[in-house]
Order: structure tokens, then C-alpha cells, then sequence
């Protein structure tokens, strides 16, 4: 059995494989550990012959996509330590020593690469990433799960099998990076960092700097969604009630600051909402929840919302039948009464967003255990 697993995702690495994979079975010699290179492969090239030839096992992922790759190979790892890393030479194999000696300390369960506290050579990434992108991802994600690390991203990784036995890995995107973190951190794992050198990559990148991004912070909002959505959401319907009531009642003449009060209105209730969408797919997705946010929707009940939808539906109704019967008693002709027009549509689209809302939620948590 091996000790030590390497799995390399590639996609068109024809030029850098061969010597990516002679430089780690060097590490593994030097260490006198017995290894395997699994590489995940959904080439077009040249890359799959060159890999055996080199004396590493393909894998074919089902899939493309950079977690649908570790994901085959971590089906068909049997190493006690776990290796991830990028086969197009931008991390030097080297650094694979001192993280699997980390490991065998039995003192961490998971460390990763850290090219913010190690050096970068010129050209290996752009200014954007290294100075906005990942510092403010790796910022939000420490934030957010009270972590310590400086370089979320990196995809120089190793890991102890009992240790990754425990990690839920399902993500087939690039946020599998932020999962695999948010799962060791959510699970009191020991992580540790190894400052790494990061070199310009041969070929052309495969990162999107937008979509990536968005898919890692995506991620975190899954997880988090309380910070993102649930919080500001309340705020925004709060301060756009207390607007809107406040203006309507001194008698709706300041239709514009009417207006704004109302959309805020809609805007914060359709951002509470989202939230709870959020917590009901993670719910279903299997991942962890506060005591608070389990407590919830343990509670959740579709009757209710419906009950709550209905009442709002009903008060925006008698709203806008009042307006409209005092549009017909002034003979259908100009009619002053724009603000209870308003307070009538900002009624009927808050209860009907509570019933549909009401409705999605409870088909995620169908099959849950959590519905009333």
C-alpha cells in the first residue's frame, strides 16, 4: 500500500507533466516513502500518454470541472497522506516534503501552501489576484469561520487520511479549494501553513478571475448566509418600513422619499428571504448549522407562512379595493391617493413573496425531517 497519494487535476499539460511527476517521485525517494501519482485527467492533448509513460495512473473524472477532478482521484487514493497539487509546475514538488513531515509530526491534520508568506516569483500572479482577489477571499473566509490563514487558495495541499475521512467533498467546481478549508475548520481541525515558492505557469491559465471568485464567495455564502443576506436583509426592510410608514402617515406627500421607503421595503424582505433559502438548501445539503439557524428551521412550518402570506395578501387587497372604490365614487377621474396605492402593492407583493417563499422552502426541507 502507498504511503503517500499525489493526485494532479490536469487539463492540456502536455508540456509540464512528465517533469511534475519526475520531481515528486524524487521528494518521494529522498524521503524513502513508498507513493502513487494519480493524475485526473480531461485532456484533449497529449497529456494522458504522457502521464504513463511517466509511470503515473490516469484517471478519467466523469466530469470536468477542478473539484470533479480531485474527486476521482480521491476515489482511488490509498495513501495514508493525501497531496494535491497543480501539474503545471507553478508549485515546486519540493515543498511536498516538509508537508508530509508536518503530518507524520501527528501534531496537524491538514497543511497548505502559503505563496503570500513565501515568495512569488515575477510574472507567476497577476497583480489583481495577488493584491485584491485572494487576500479579500482568504479575509472574508477567516472572518466569517473564525480561521487564520493567509492564502486561502493555494492549491498545494496535504492532508492525513483519518483526516479527510471526515471531510464532506462534494463541490465539482473551484470552490472545492474553499470547501475543503471551510469543512476542516468547521470540524476543529489542526491546520498548519508552509511557506511556498509560486512560479509563472507554462501555457495559458485556465482561471477566470470573476466566475471564480463569485463560485468561492457563493460558497461561503452557503455556509454563512446570516452575514450576507439574513442580517443586511432585516436592516434594509426595517429602515425601509419605518420610511415608508413614517412619510405615510404624516399624509404621503413626500412621494419620492415614499417611493424609496417602499422599494427598500421590497428590496430587504426579498434579501431575508434569500437568506432562509440559503439556510433550508444547506440544511438539505448536509451541511452544519448553528444551534440557532437548526432551531429555526426545525420550526419552520408551511401553514404559517401561508397564514402570514395570506394576511399580508388580504391587508393589500382591502388597501386597493378602498382606492379603487374611491376612484369610482370620484367618477374614475383624477384620483389622489398614490400613497395608499403604494402601502396597497407593498402589502400584496410581501405576501405573496411570503407564500412562494413559504412553498420553496418547505420543498427543500421535504426530505429533511424538518417540516412541521
Amino acid at each position: 500500500m502507498p504511503q503517500v497519494s499525489l493526485i494532479i487535476p490536469t487539463r492540456n499539460e502536455q508540456e509540464t507533466i512528465c517533469e511534475c511527476i519526475q520531481r515528486a517521485q524524487q521528494v518521494f525517494r529522498e524521503m524513502g516513502l513508498l507513493g502513487e501519482i494519480l493524475v485526473a485527467d480531461s485532456s484533449s492533448d497529449e497529456t494522458a500518454a504522457i502521464v504513463k509513460s511517466c509511470g503515473a495512473k490516469v484517471v478519467k473524472p466523469a466530469k470536468l470541472g477542478y473539484g470533479n477532478a480531485y474527486l476521482a482521484g480521491l476515489a482511488q487514493a490509498e495513501g495514508e497522506y493525501i497531496v494535491f497539487m497543480d501539474g503545471d509546475l507553478t508549485y515546486d514538488p519540493k515543498a511536498i516534503a516538509d508537508m508530509i513531515v508536518i503530518l507524520q509530526s501527528g501534531n496537524y491534520d491538514l497543511v497548505i501552501g502559503s505563496r503570500l508568506k513565501g515568495v512569488i516569483l515575477p510574472g507567476a500572479m497577476p497583480v489583481l489576484h495577488r493584491y485584491i482577489g485572494n487576500p479579500v477571499l482568504t479575509c472574508i473566509l477567516n472572518t466569517l469561520f473564525s480561521s487564520r490563514i493567509s492564502d486561502a487558495h493555494c492549491g498545494l495541499r496535504a492532508i492525513r487520511r483519518d483526516a479527510l475521512n471526515k471531510l464532506n467533498l462534494r463541490s465539482g467546481g473551484m470552490e472545492f479549494a474553499s470547501e475543503m478549508l471551510i469543512e476542516a475548520v468547521c470540524r476543529d481541525m489542526r491546520i498548519a501553513e508552509v511557506p511556498i515558492t509560486y512560479s509563472p505557469r507554462k501555457g495559458a491559465s485556465k482561471l477566470h478571475s470573476i466566475t471564480d471568485g463569485w463560485r468561492h464567495l457563493r460558497f461561503m455564502m452557503l455556509y454563512r448566509p446570516v452575514p450576507f443576506l439574513l442580517v443586511p436583509g432585516l436592516l434594509v426592510l426595517i429602515f425601509g418600513l419605518a420610511l415608508f410608514i413614517g412619510v405615510y402617515l404624516q399624509g404621503g406627500s413626500r412621494m419620492h422619499s415614499l417611493i424609496l421607503g417602499g422599494l427598500l421595503a421590497i428590496i430587504g424582505y426579498q434579501m431575508l428571504l434569500a437568506g432562509l433559502y440559503f439556510e433550508a438548501f444547506g440544511a438539505a445539503y448536509g451541511l452544519p448549522r448553528s444551534g440557532r439557524i437548526k432551531k429555526m428551521i426545525s420550526y419552520h412550518s408551511l401553514e404559517k407562512e401561508l397564514f402570514i402570506g395570506i394576511v399580508l395578501l388580504a391587508v393589500g387587497g382591502l388597501l386597493g379595493l378602498r382606492v379603487l372604490m374611491s376612484w369610482g365614487v370620484s367618477g374614475f377621474g383624477a384620483l389622489d391617493a398614490a400613497s395608499s396605492a403604494m402601502m396597497a402593492m407593498i402589502f400584496s407583493i410581501l405576501g405573496i413573496q411570503t407564500i412562494f417563499s413559504g412553498m420553496s422552502i418547505s420543498l427543500l426541507l421535504l426530505n429533511n425531517g424538518n417540516q412541521d
